[in-house]
């Protein structure tokens, strides 16, 4: 069972909350920081309410600020699997190979979800196979950001938070 030290779980929030910036400044399509601070949430904020609720609230306040969506639920469950995904590919286990398999894994796993959503909210593509498959046709441009971003952003993050835990042992966890 992980334990937290001294500063450990404020600056595992503090490095959530700036990953959500990410959504606010200028970027390409889909390359945000979103999978990656899910990932992040999983693996390094055990299995309690708190893994799960951080990166959904950084979300929706990055969402208050660009506007609330109709898809918003469909985008929450999305980013709530991946931080299970964080939580049971990486805790504990967090290594380079690790993070990389569970972050395109958590972008396949969002590209499923948030497409299978807009496909069947019925607005733009009729709710049939070949509605079905128009929808996921259309996404794959934004894919490879999305993948990217998830690879550029866990990489940063968990780089960060391995030298910043050697440099300063207080921000580590325990296991």
């Amino acid at each position: 069972m992980t334990t937290y030290k001294n500063n450990a779980l404020p600056a595992v929030l503090l490095m959530i909350v700036l990953a959500a910036f990410s959504r606010l400044i200028p970027h390409y399509p889909n390359f945000t920081a979103i999978g990656a601070l899910a990932l992040f949430s999983g693996a390094y904020i055990n299995r309690n309410w708190l893994g799960y609720a951080a990166p959904v609230f950084a979300l929706f306040l990055s969402d208050l600020v660009l506007g609330l969506h109709e898809g918003m639920i469909v985008v929450y469950a999305a980013t709530l699997l991946i931080v299970f995904l964080g939580n049971t590919m990486l805790h504990n286990k967090v290594r380079t190979g690790s993070v990389a398999s569970a972050s395109v894994t958590a972008s396949v796993s969002f590209f499923i979800i948030t497409n299978f959503g807009v496909w069947a909210s019925g607005y733009l593509y009729p709710r049939d196979v070949t509605g079905l498959v128009s929808c996921y046709v259309a996404a794959i441009p934004f894919f490879h950001s999305t993948l990217l971003g998830d690879l550029f952003f866990s990489g940063v993050m968990f780089g960060s938070y391995a030298l910043l835990s050697k440099r300063f042992p207080n921000l580590a966890f325990e296991k």
